[in-house]
């Protein structure tokens, strides 16, 4: 065997002791799984390991981080969407493997995909127009999220060839083409206009939501604030004599709200060497004790004034904005810009965007205001609905807890209604949760419903 062969399996043999070692437990905590995570400390290890609890759609609601010299002890207690422990032994066995093997086996999840990345001014519409854009030069989207913040949008956009199923970026000339009218419609008029970016890259394993935090960032959309009262709690200041940087966070909780934080402070170069989230309600409490890759703790105070934007930022971009609308329907070229028309011409602003599609279904996700990120009125909503599908486009809106009772109770009549077939032709079907935000809403005790 060659030396060159002796020095590759060396290096595996010590990729394999490093890697980490996960161990779970459902007997610790009465209403939450404990997953402990050993593993030898390497730059984004963290942030891995949240990410991929997120990604199985786990809520995080307690953690401890500590990093003691070369080795990282990570304890998040962990719960399903419903808040319960997590009993299914596939999906136990399956986080096991996921954490242990991530680390030295990256897979590719947009293999045979074109990347679109694109960076400017938000206005109504102007998802509209792009998805209008593609659909002319017949891409097809199968991935797409999209995020707005101050006045800023972000997106990331998979495609492929409308007829042959294949990247676009192999044509030059189409790949021109595609990002001129892009970078067409995202031109700004408001000082703004060296800011307007797009890119076209050929997919391979990049994590959707961390770009997206990235190119907000590099977009430096935390620099200008619109509402700075309702922006999370944020402090920053020196242990002089541990040389740490101690972060500070409350704001409410929610789904992925850890990746978000551990995701700005590992782009920004801050390394974490011990934590300890809580919640409390809900409310989240977050504590981090960092240094800089420098080694040095914040050292000025325009440095610990970016750092408090950064985060608070990175928490307000994913907060949810508006009225929920989720589309599942069967896909077909040009379905995502004629829904996304139909929005616009209603006056509405698309906050945010989840697209997929998988096995020739689209699953869409948007989130509207009006264009003042407003109140919309639920006959508008009511008009969308007919236009699009009824049975393809349904409301899903937060609502007071005192009213779920009546909505479960409307609903099994609706329910109750349908199977009878007392329903006449002519009989408008509204959402539910609209029904009930405007009944509220005309009676005075609330003034928006998101």
């Amino acid at each position: 065997m060659e030396l060159s062969d002796c020095s590759n399996e060396f290096e595996k043999l010590v990729v394999r002791m490093n890697m980490p070692r996960v161990v779970i437990d459902n007997g610790v905590c009465p209403n939450s799984t404990v997953v402990k995570i050993d593993s030898a400390r390497s730059p984004g290890i963290l942030l891995e390991s949240v990410q991929l609890l997120t990604d199985m759609n786990l809520w995080i609601t307690k953690a401890y981080i500590s990093s003691d010299g070369k080795w990282n002890m990570d304890v998040f207690h962990v719960s399903d969407l419903n808040g319960n422990k997590l009993t299914d032994e596939n999906l136990i066995r399956y986080i096991e493997k996921s954490i242990e093997t991530s680390y030295y086996c990256k897979t590719e999840g947009y293999t045979g995909l074109t990347a679109l990345e694109l960076t400017g001014t938000d206005r109504v519409g102007l998802l509209s127009e792009v998805f209008a854009v593609l659909a002319d030069l017949e891409c097809d989207v199968v991935e797409a999220k999209a995020w707005t913040h101050n006045g800023r949008i972000a997106s990331m956009i998979y495609v492929r060839d409308g007829n042959s199923g294949t990247p676009i970026d192999g044509d030059s000339d189409r790949v021109q083409r595609v990002e001129g009218q892009l970078r067409n419609l995202l031109k700004a008029d408001d000082g703004y206009q060296n800011n307007t970016r797009t890119c076209v890259t050929y997919g391979g394993n990049t994590h959707m939501e961390r770009r997206l935090h990235q190119r907000m960032f590099m977009d430096r959309d935390y620099e200008k604030k619109f509402d700075t009262e309702k922006s999370p709690i944020v402090s920053v200041q020196n242990l002089q004599k541990r040389g740490y940087s101690v972060v500070n966070l409350q704001c409410k909780d929610r789904m992925k709200l850890l990746f978000d934080v551990v995701c700005t402070l590992t782009d920004m170069a801050y390394i974490v060497f011990h934590a300890a989230i809580r919640t409390v309600g809900e409310t989240a409490f977050l504590e981090f004790y960092v240094r800089h890759s420098d080694g040095h703790p914040v050292s000025s105070e325009p440095e610990r004034q970016r750092l408090i934007q950064c985060l608070q930022a990175a928490i307000e971009r994913r907060t949810v904005k508006g009225v929920r609308l989720e589309l599942c329907t069967a896909d077909r070229p040009g379905l995502l810009a004629e829904v996304t028309r139909v929005l616009r011409e209603n006056g509405l602003n698309i906050a945010r965007a989840e697209i997929s599609t998988k096995d020739g279904i689209a699953r869409n996700v948007f989130y509207v205001t009006d264009a003042n990120g407003n109140l919309i009125d639920p006959e508008i909503i009511r008009s969308i609905r007919e236009k699009i599908g009824i049975n393809d486009l349904s409301v899903k809106e937060p609502f007071p807890t005192n009213c779920r009772e009546e909505v479960e109770k409307e609903q099994q009549h609706r329910e109750l209604q349908d199977h009878n077939g007392r329903n006449g032709g002519g009989t408008v079907l509204v959402s539910l949760g609209s029904l009930v935000m405007k009944n509220l809403y005309q009676l005075g005790l609330i003034k928006s419903y998101f």
